[in-house]
């Protein structure tokens, strides 16, 4: 198979969109072709080119785009009349993905979690888990961190920490304080014994918390890594205050940082945990709240939504965690491919002659090169290669490299060559060597 990218050279006619679509797309304006099928890695647009996907749909592709696999249960169920929408109704492909969830995801990890079927999105997801533990707890604090994502709605937008997401929302953004996450003060200051430190004081300030949101592994906010030790810490802070721990895993989950759960080497058990994202396996929109037993205290439609039965995502997950998940050697492999990519990347950033760091875990990493404006030509000159890549960060200064799990080894590799030259042509060159 042919391992290199083929981009288009033209751009096409963009009329259409900028006549007819909102100003707020982003996407299409750094990477402006008209996409029109993908398979695997690769995105092929109307005239012609190809493309090497290290977006992944924001990590929603992490098995790539149309998985055989997936595509054919998908295509057997809707061949078959099987129910597409169902609202909250019982139906026999729920039924299916909560055998199999729980058979192959929550019983081999001692976990027994009940699932709560939300709208489709993520920030639905986070918007029921805070508003259940404010049921829970009767409180209205939540504590959330410096340079976290959690979504655009109100709810999860007052717990997100970028100035800009934050002033779309017209209002206050109220009842959340942002704690500053592990190494925000560098390596020497614990931010979890601060905490425990300014809960403890009555004096603080710090209101008592219905919750304790966080990501294991920052994405949108420049792929900050938790370490096993801080995650135990604020675990144990959120248990002695009566507050319940909310893991997002959206972004950080479904194998992105080397295991279904990103909190499992961390040995801790969330009272709540957000998923959407890859969940369906190949793009089919479908969020998950995943709370303990105990606290499921809902009053029957309390919290719903429209499409939060959706029947094609339910199919397609449930192919996705009996030929992925089933397989013990999909975890190995995913650890091998993710030290792969820390190596390369970590090559990369040696021969930048500017300051350079790799960050992140698993498959979910990135090279922070201090400046936003040099991660935008960095990117900009990898699409021209043909490779689709975002930024990340508080000044988007991380190249985030968020390739499918599933990718084949040349051609990760042939990917991560072409990365390289992008930092090289722009200014983020190896030493001695001509722009």
């Amino acid at each position: 198979m042919n391992t290199i990218p083929r981009p288009s050279a033209t751009q096409p006619n963009a009329a259409l969109y900028r006549r007819l679509e909102s100003r707020v797309r982003s996407y299409s304006r750094a990477m402006p072709r008209e996409f029109a099928s993908a398979s695997g890695p690769w995105m092929m647009d109307s005239q012609g080119g190809r493309y090497l996907d290290f977006l992944s749909g924001c990590s929603t592709l992490n098995y790539g785009h149309n998985h055989p696999v997936l595509k054919k249960a998908l295509l057997d169920y809707i061949e078959h009349d099987g129910i597409a929408h169902s609202l909250d109704l019982h139906t026999e492909a729920k039924t299916t993905f909560l055998e199999e969830f729980d058979a192959t995801i929550l019983k081999p990890r001692g976990l027994s979690y009940k699932a709560m079927f939300t709208g489709p999105t993520g920030t639905n997801a986070v918007e029921a888990a805070l508003k259940l533990a404010r049921k829970v707890t009767g409180r209205q604090h939540v504590i959330a961190f410096t340079n976290g994502f959690h979504g655009m709605t109100l709810g999860a937008l007052a717990c997100t920490g970028n100035a800009g997401k934050r002033g779309g929302a017209g209002i206050p953004l109220s009842h959340v304080s942002h704690e500053p996450f592990d190494g925000y003060y560098g390596p020497k200051i614990d931010t979890a014994d601060l905490l425990r430190q300014r809960l403890e004081d009555p004096s603080s300030g710090l209101d008592a918390p219905a919750a304790i949101l966080l990501e294991t592994v920052q994405g949108e906010g420049g792929l900050n890594v938790a370490s096993p030790r801080w995650l135990r810490k604020i675990a144990a802070i959120a248990k002695d205050h009566g507050a319940l721990l909310i893991v997002d895993d959206i972004q950080a989950g479904c194998g992105r940082t080397g295991s279904f759960f990103s909190f499992e080497e961390a040995g801790i058990a969330p009272d709540i945990v957000t998923m959407a994202k890859s969940l369906s396996g190949m793009g089919v929109p479908f969020a998950l709240t995943l709370i303990q037993p105990n606290l499921d205290v809902w009053d029957p439609g309390e919290h719903n939504g429209t499409f939060r039965g959706n029947c094609h995502a339910f199919v397609t997950a449930t192919a996705t965690l009996r030929h992925f998940w089933g397989d013990p050697t999909f975890t190995q492999d995913l650890h091998r491919r993710g030290e792969f990519l820390a190596e390369r990347l970590e090559a990369i950033a040696a021969a930048c002659d500017v300051p350079a760091q790799v960050k992140g875990r698993g498959m979910m990493r990135g090279i922070d090169v201090g400046s936003g404006a040099r991660a935008a030509a960095i990117t900009a000159a990898a699409f021209d290669l043909g490779i689709v890549i975002e930024t990340s960060g508080p000044r988007d200064e991380v190249v985030k490299v968020l390739a499918p799990l599933t990718i084949d080894d040349d051609v990760l590799a042939n990917g991560l060559d072409l990365l390289a030259h992008a930092f090289r042509s722009t200014g983020a060159q190896p030493l001695g060597a001509a722009a």
